[in-house]
């Protein structure tokens, strides 16, 4: 996720990750049908930064690392995974991660999954270094496709130094997509509207 946590606390956070410990059974890779690859979002469609515009890099096939403090591919299935990130000259990152999966049960359940990971991410992250308090929120669901979620992050760490993320989960069929957010700061600094907003628009456009 594009938190800008320290050295020490980004050990911690990997090693969270991977405690999730949650399998989900599904048949073996492969299964999915090829089909159209999911459209990503914009630069102009994220969250506007009040003094910095935001970059685009390019669509990349993989899983990104900017994720694996709360969300991981442990227990998951090798899907069709693709992403891009986003930044701007101010240390604002963002990142949309879209998985393809085989069949919209399989979807639902991942999108259960990642969601999961991300409600328990504060919990983890606190289990797994004394250097860290964190904090997450819920910021409800979005009538979009066959839903959303967006949820909140907050981690401080013992030397001062505080981050904030947003994060989302929706889906469309067969297809998840995960959104992230992040910057130094504390939840007043989090731009929760424009996210849904952003939010939205990645489900909506996926196809």
């Amino acid at each position: 996720m594009p938190m800008r946590i320290r050295a020490s606390a980004l050990t911690a956070l990997t090693v969270a990750a991977l405690a999730a410990g949650t399998v989900l059974t599904a048949p073996a890779a492969g299964a999915a049908q090829k089909a159209a690859a999911p459209k990503f979002l914009s630069a102009s469609q994220l969250p506007p930064h009040p003094t910095s515009s935001w970059t685009a890099g390019p669509v990349t096939e993989g899983f990104p690392e900017g994720l694996g403090a709360c969300v991981s591919t442990e227990g998951v299935l090798d899907y069709d995974y693709r992403h891009r990130e986003f930044r701007t000259d101010l240390e604002t990152s963002a990142v949309q991660l879209t998985v393809v999966t085989g069949t919209a049960t399989q979807a639902k359940a991942l999108a259960k999954h990642y969601d999961d990971l991300i409600r328990t991410c504060a919990d983890r992250i606190e289990e797994n270094s004394s250097d860290i308090e964190a904090e997450g929120r819920d910021y409800g669901t979005l009538p979009v496709e066959e839903g959303a979620r967006v949820r909140g992050l907050h981690t401080e760490t013992s030397w001062g130094a505080t981050d904030i993320s947003l994060l989302s989960v929706g889906r469309d069929g067969r297809t998840v997509t995960v959104v992230s957010w992040g910057q130094m700061g504390d939840f007043d600094d989090a731009p929760v509207a424009a996210f849904k907003k952003t939010t939205t628009t990645a489900v909506n456009k996926l196809y």
